[in-house]
């Protein structure tokens, strides 16, 4: 990896400027479809990079708000978060006074009955703008949900057109021994996230109990929480994990930090699934504190532009 080991901190300097012009684009171009081009594009050299839509968190967040989002940041692929899917859906809204367990009850009626033809609109809706939808995050694969509601967050992948759902990582391995069965009927995968508990070897009882159950991998959490770098990790691990989310964290459940600012191996770490051609998804997710005179979508460019910057 020597060869590979470029200095993160040397991107601050370009990255800032291609950012500004790419924020002043993104009003006049992207808004309105095509200056440059009709659709998004971050296929980067071959590595896929998208963005959790988690990174819009403090912008409204409607399904039209985040794809306007992903136009505005030229960026094709996306990990949808599941409450804006589900409000577009037609989850039921919780009543006023309405006691929690009442409430859950209707949503978990409604998550067994509901119709997949919203969520084959939504994906027809994002596809047309360019936008694949690669996985989901839906809050349905706890250990409190029934098994009816996780059939349903399957299935509604599948109208999605996702590869996997994500959920994090189960202290009980009977949930992902339940979870891997249920993914294993439905040929879909399930991507484990995990924060600051990651370690090596975290994974390997999900990864044993189905072939079905793979790696969310958050580089970013995985190097606050051990304090070294995912690199040997993804080497090692590289054929079951389905996505990776990236961000920058300091050692020692250090905070998250601009990239380019911390220690996690960004850089290195997409260099190396472009060195080995590995297919998975390189996930941007914004969450450092937003600088004044910023805003989310701005932040997110700039993550971008650090991704090109480390692929060219």
């Amino acid at each position: 990896m020597k060869d590979q080991n470029i200095s993160r901190r040397r991107f601050i300097g370009s990255t800032a400027l291609a950012a500004a012009g790419m924020a002043l684009a993104s009003k006049s171009v992207f808004a309105v479809g095509s200056l440059f081009q009709s659709k998004p594009n971050s296929v980067i050299n071959g590595v896929q990079i998208g963005v959790i839509t988690y990174s819009f968190r403090s912008m409204p967040s409607t399904l039209q708000d985040l794809m306007q989002y992903c136009l505005q940041c030229n960026i094709n692929a996306i990990e949808l978060m599941g409450d804006a899917a589900e409000i577009f859906a037609g989850r039921p809204q919780r009543n006023s006074g309405e006691e929690s367990a009442t409430y859950f009850k209707r949503v978990a009626d409604w998550r067994g009955s509901v119709s997949m033809d919203k969520f084959k609109e939504l994906r027809k809706l994002y596809n047309d703008a360019g936008i694949t939808i690669y996985a989901w995050k839906p809050n349905a694969l706890g250990a409190k949900n029934t098994d009816a509601e996780i059939d349903y967050a399957f299935n509604a992948g599948k109208a999605l057109g996702v590869t996997h759902v994500t959920v994090e990582l189960p202290a009980d391995d009977a949930q992902t021994k339940r979870l891997g069965d249920i993914a294993a009927k439905h040929k879909i995968y399930v991507g484990y996230h995990a924060h600051l508990q990651a370690t090596p070897t975290l994974w390997d009882t999900a990864l044993s109990q189905s072939k079905y159950n793979a790696i969310n991998l958050d580089i970013g959490h995985y190097t606050a929480g051990t304090s070294s770098s995912p690199i040997p990790f993804i080497e090692k691990n590289h054929a079951r994990i389905m996505s990776m989310h990236l961000k920058d964290r300091k050692y020692h459940d250090g905070p998250n930090m601009p990239w380019g600012e911390g220690d996690t191996p960004i850089a290195e770490a997409l260099q190396l699934i472009k060195k080995n051609k590995y297919k998975f998804p390189a996930t941007i997710e914004f969450e450092y504190n937003i600088p004044a005179g910023s805003d989310a979508i701005k932040e997110v460019i700039k993550c971008r532009e650090f991704a090109v910057k480390a692929l060219s």
